[in-house]
């Protein structure tokens, strides 16, 4: 079933902070559209929440270096 969330993040400075957290994320299976603002410092995720849950998607942005609020 497809969920869409919307996830704080602390640290990104710039438009290379949004293509690595673009990345991370879309590699994870079971994301189907992720939309990153440097403005807002979130990312709303849209996801097939029988593949992957939102811990793990958390776990991805930190993974690439970045805090989760």
């Amino acid at each position: 079933m497809d969920t869409t969330t919307t996830i704080a993040i602390q640290g990104m400075t710039c438009s290379g902070c949004v293509q690595s957290v673009s990345k991370a994320l879309h590699a994870i299976a079971g994301v189907q559209n992720v939309d990153v603002s440097l403005e807002q410092h979130q990312a709303t995720v849209t996801f097939d929440n029988t593949k992957v849950t939102v811990e793990q998607l958390k776990e991805a942005i930190e993974d690439a270096g970045y805090d989760v609020a």
